[in-house]
Order: structure tokens, then C-alpha cells, then sequence
């Protein structure tokens, strides 16, 4: 614990001290965990201007005006630490990935962190730790944030949310209303991994294979499919309530309907297994680090051969198609030739899963 005596406070204790209300105060307590921790891992040219916001240079692509785009998520994954990541590296890779997806290339990133006192010091050098390595692989700064602190019992350890900008060129639209009969879908590999890793680890389960979270930054893929001019209608990365629930949004914005192959989904036979064993429909399960692509028809191989290139495409496949359909169904041929409906939830599989 942080002790003020006579204007002196002593270095954080990393290994033993718990955060406790001073942190949040907004005096010497809060500049040091800020400076020891925040600022010493996450510092750079813009965070370092230490004011209550960031001046950021206009956005400029190939010299060139162009657009900004902005994107904002709350990250609440429980536990804080699971097989592939943890709430840090996610809550970078969720808010680029949520930009990128626009088309845009992400510029840079805020981050806002509500602890609880009594929060672990080590942990929270351990997930700022990991923001700070994602966001520095990633080439994206961190260049604002906040933090407070709530009582005991008030909060569950740390809730971060981060904010995303990046600057999306003129004449690029991609959307969710841009879909149309006749286009195909195209996912960038296995669905279900990021869900199915929560899920075991709070079960306690094991299985022969790990299970390990897809978490990933997508912005170097989706750069790479753009450049190829190709025709592409939508992208979208099917998070919370998966690859299903991510088709049926996009089939209702566009207003057509979709047919699905089940034979085609990837889906790694652990993951299966394990969704079997707990109950879960794969296709409803939170992915973090894969993309689904809806482009024209012509240009789907062309797409998938880029994706099989990239470390995060190898497995990627085509799974459907797009079609028409007034009631705006997507649908899905089973592996014993039979038909259903993929509809929307009508709650949620997997509470706090990102």
C-alpha cells in the first residue's frame, strides 16, 4: 500500500501491495500509480503531453484528407487471465479490431480503468504489461486514458475500456447494409476458440488438447485483403454471440438472407467436444482474433488465398452465401444434409466473455 509521509511516497510495492482508495484521490497516490505503472508502459510522444486529452495531427492518407473513424468498448472478461491472454491484450485487440473492421487503419487508442481497492498491484502491472505489448506490436499508442478507483465490493477487480481512431480513406465503404444476393461469406478460421478457452478455464476443465483464446489485432490482415481492390461488401469480427449472431445483424441491415454450410464452418474437434460437453452451439461462441468477409462472388478466392498467407488466414474457408429472402433468415445445412434456422439468441451462452 501507498504510504505518504511528509511528501515522500513509497515505490509501488508490485509484488505485495493491493490498490487501495489514494490511488483514485487524485493526489500523490494517484500521480505515482499513473507515473510507476500507467506512464512507464504505456508512455509515448502524445500520453506524455500529461494533459486532460491528447492533440492529435490531422488525419492525412497518401497525402491526402481523409476520414476518421472512432470506436469505443467496455471490457468486463472474467477471469482476468485465461489460456492466450488476458483483459489487457483483449481490450487492445477488441477496440482495433472493431476500427479495422471499418476498413480504417488505427491510429491510435484511449484507455479508462476502474479498479477495485484491494486489486492486486502485480496483477495490474501484469495486464498493463500486456496492453502495452499489444498495443506496441500492434504500432497503435496508447495516448490518453483515466483511472478510478470504487470501494471494496463496489467493482470485480478492473473493468477497462478503450477507445479506438483510425482514418479511413475516401471513396472505401464497407458496412454491414452493403450485403447483397449472390456474394459469399468468407470466415479467416476456426469459430468458438476465445469462448470455449473462458468457458473451461471457469469450469475447470481439461481436455486432451488446449484450448487457447484467438485473441488478435486484425488491422495487418485486413489491410492486406483491401489492398488487393477486390470487391469486398463487409467485414465484421464475430465477438459476442459469434458468427451467428454477427450474420444475422448484417443479414437485417442489408435485408437479404444467407445460407450456411455446416461441413465447411472450421471448427477445431476440441473445440466441438468441449462445446458438446457444455451445451453451447460453436456458432454462438466469442471469438477475438478472426474475421468474417462477405465480398462478391468473383473475387472469393482471390480473398482466401491472401488470408491463407497470413499467420491469422491459414485456415480460412468459405462458408456460404448470401441470397434472397424478405424475412431476412440466415439458415444452415446440417452435415446429415437436413436445413435449420441460425437465429439470434434469445440470451446469452457466455456472460463476461470479453
Amino acid at each position: 500500500m501507498s504510504e505518504v509521509k511528509r511528501g515522500y511516497i513509497r515505490p509501488l510495492d508490485l509484488k505485495h501491495g493491493r490498490v487501495d482508495m489514494t490511488h483514485g484521490s487524485g493526489g500523490r497516490a494517484m500521480v505515482q500509480l499513473i507515473s510507476e505503472l500507467f506512464s512507464r508502459h504505456l508512455g509515448n510522444q502524445y500520453l506524455g503531453q500529461g494533459n486532460d486529452g491528447a492533440v492529435l495531427p490531422a488525419p492525412v492518407l497518401d497525402g491526402k484528407p481523409a476520414r476518421l473513424v472512432m470506436s469505443t468498448d467496455c471490457h468486463v472478461v472474467s477471469p482476468l487471465f485465461f489460456p492466450g491472454g488476458d483483459i489487457g491484450c483483449l481490450s487492445v485487440h477488441g477496440t482495433l479490431n472493431d476500427v479495422a473492421v471499418m476498413g480504417a487503419t488505427p491510429l491510435y487508442l484511449a484507455a479508462g480503468f476502474i479498479l477495485e481497492e484491494g486489486f492486486a498491484l502485480g496483477d495490474l502491472a501484469r495486464i498493463v504489461v500486456s496492453m502495452a505489448r499489444a498495443a506496441s506490436e500492434a504500432g497503435v499508442p496508447v495516448v490518453t486514458g483515466d483511472t478510478k478507483v470504487v470501494e471494496r465490493g463496489k467493482g470485480d477487480g478492473i473493468f477497462i475500456t478503450t477507445t479506438g481512431v483510425g482514418v479511413l480513406p475516401d471513396g472505401l465503404e464497407l458496412g454491414g447494409a452493403r450485403a447483397r444476393a449472390g456474394d459469399v461469406v468468407l470466415v479467416s478460421g476456426d469459430m468458438g476458440d476465445h469462448g470455449v478457452a473462458i468457458m473451461s478455464l471457469r469450469e475447470n476443465l481439461t481436455f486432451e488438447a488446449a484450448i487457447v483464446s484467438d485473441t488478435a489485432a486484425l488491422h495487418g490482415l485486413i489491410a492486406r485483403l483491401l489492398a488487393t481492390g477486390a470487391d469486398i461488401r463487409c467485414l465484421r469480427d464475430p465477438t459476442r454471440g459469434g458468427l451467428a449472431s454477427t450474420l444475422n445483424e448484417i443479414a437485417g441491415q442489408s435485408g437479404v438472407g444467407m445460407m450456411l454450410h455446416e461441413k465447411a464452418i472450421p471448427i477445431k474437434p476440441v473445440v466441438a467436444a468441449a462445446c458438446e460437453f457444455l451445451g453451447l452451439d460453436p456458432l454462438y461462441v466469442a471469438n477475438e482474433g478472426k474475421l468474417i468477409v462477405i465480398c462478391a462472388a468473383a473475387d472469393a478466392q482471390q480473398l482466401l488465398d491472401v488470408m491463407h498467407a497470413h499467420p491469422l488466414g491459414t485456415n480460412a474457408a468459405q462458408i456460404g452465401e448470401v441470397m434472397a429472402d424478405d424475412h431476412h433468415f440466415v439458415q444452415l445445412t446440417t452435415a446429415f444434409g437436413g436445413r435449420r434456422i441460425v437465429d439470434w439468441l434469445a440470451g446469452d451462452q457466455l456472460p463476461r466473455i470479453c
